[in-house]
């Protein structure tokens, strides 16, 4: 993903940083990033490239109902986050908070 990512030079989605891909290792599954502050984006590694994840209906309609409790008010911002990404082909799985982090003036999940 951080490799997509850099292809495009996306650092940023909406207000949130990305952190920059500076180097990476396959053999020894390493990756060298910068260091970012809130708010940004983190943790890729759930994430699907080119086509969403298959949920069933059912399991999809829970883990939207999962997210929407923890991230609380700022839910609609989330959503938007991952469309961007989508539009970008990257499909957020791993999506709670700490991997979305809006900074001190943000509104604070429940």
């Amino acid at each position: 993903m951080y490799l997509r990512l850099r292809e495009l030079e996306v650092f940023q989605v909406r207000q949130f940083n990305i952190p920059k891909l500076r180097g990476y290792d396959d053999e020894l599954w390493i990756l060298e990033m910068d260091i970012v502050s809130p708010p940004f984006v983190l943790d890729f590694a759930g994430a699907y490239l080119d086509h969403p994840p298959d949920y069933g209906e059912e399991v999809y309609r829970e883990w939207v109902e999962e997210k929407r409790e923890q991230f609380g008010e700022n839910w609609p911002e989330v959503r938007k986050v991952m469309r961007e990404l989508a539009g970008h082909g990257i499909y957020l799985a791993d999506v709670k908070p700490g991997n979305i982090e809006f900074g001190r003036d943000a509104m604070t999940p429940s």
